[in-house]
């Protein structure tokens, strides 16, 4: 089933590697955002289906970011993509409560989390 996502992520080569992906999966793209600030206000805005977050970015971080998309709709669906060691962060990912936090490269694990 197509999900209409937003992308949320500083660097605007990945955001297009990631829309590339996305959108060959039969998805669209909603938005995109390079700041967790902005995240926050283009999903009130847009109400996507599901939230891609990176980790680091300038000012609020994707986290932060989650956390605060989560306090303002409970049932949010964010993925978090990072090129962190994902286990310094899993824990804390899963605590927030998003779908999971997977490496910004495995595509095909992104997919299956959305789908």
């Amino acid at each position: 089933m197509s999900k209409r996502i937003l992308i949320v992520e500083d660097s605007a080569m990945m955001r297009k590697i990631i829309t590339k992906t996305l959108i060959s999966a039969g998805h669209s793209i909603v938005g995109e955002a390079s700041s967790g600030a902005e995240a926050l206000e283009m999903y009130q805005q847009l109400a996507p289906d599901v939230v891609t977050m990176d980790i680091t970015m300038q000012g609020m971080d994707g986290l932060t970011a989650a956390k605060e998309i989560l306090a303002v709709d409970a049932d949010a669906k964010i993925l978090i993509l990072s090129n962190l060691n994902e286990d310094k962060y899993r824990d804390e990912a899963e605590k927030i409560g998003v779908l999971g936090l997977i490496n910004k490269h495995k595509s095909a694990d992104i997919l299956a989390l959305i789908e």
